[in-house]
């Protein structure tokens, strides 16, 4: 079964996203809530409909539940943008398309404090979500998403960033 590497290396930020120090994946899910950065890119396609991924059973944060597209932490000493595009590489196989930036906020969960970059894009290429990081991936209308807000079936972070940014839709 494939894991986190609980030694990868993230960056400490402050809530304006200046690095402060260091911190290692383990620690910063450890219930000690150390604000870190992650990046977001929702993925839509030309219809209106939205992709999502299924988390693994693997990982130590909301398995199995339905997600944002792509997901991922910046990695010690790399820029946002970079993480993004690399986090979208691996996850779905994408490398063409144009990243548009949506906003940021500080999320809380039950045992990360995440400094949350949020991208979109319209792509209707193929996306080919990688085995190895995901439990596969679907397009979803707007209204089947809200079919399924409070009921367990998406991680708790996608439905407040989906309600924050496209809750009008």
């Amino acid at each position: 079964m494939y894991r986190d590497n609980q030694e990868e290396l993230f960056p400490v930020v402050d809530e304006e996203g200046r690095v402060t120090g260091s911190i290692r994946r383990g620690a910063a899910h450890d219930g000690t809530k150390i604000l870190h950065p992650v990046v977001h890119l929702h993925l839509w396609n030309s219809r209106g409909e939205l992709y999502l991924q299924k988390r693994p059973s693997w990982k130590d944060i909301q398995p199995g539940k339905w997600d944002t597209a792509t997901g991922g932490h910046v990695n010690y000493g790399e820029e946002v943008d970079a993480a993004l595009r690399r986090e979208v590489a691996e996850e779905l196989g994408v490398t063409d398309y144009i990243p548009k930036e949506v906003g940021r906020y500080v999320f809380e969960g039950l045992r990360e404090r995440e400094l949350v970059y949020v991208f979109e894009t319209v792509y209707d290429g193929e996306v080919r979500p990688a085995a190895e990081e995901l439990a596969g991936g679907s397009f979803f209308s707007p209204s089947a998403i809200k079919e399924r807000i409070g009921t367990g079936f998406f991680t708790p972070n996608f439905e407040e960033e989906y309600m924050k940014y496209y809750g009008d839709r």
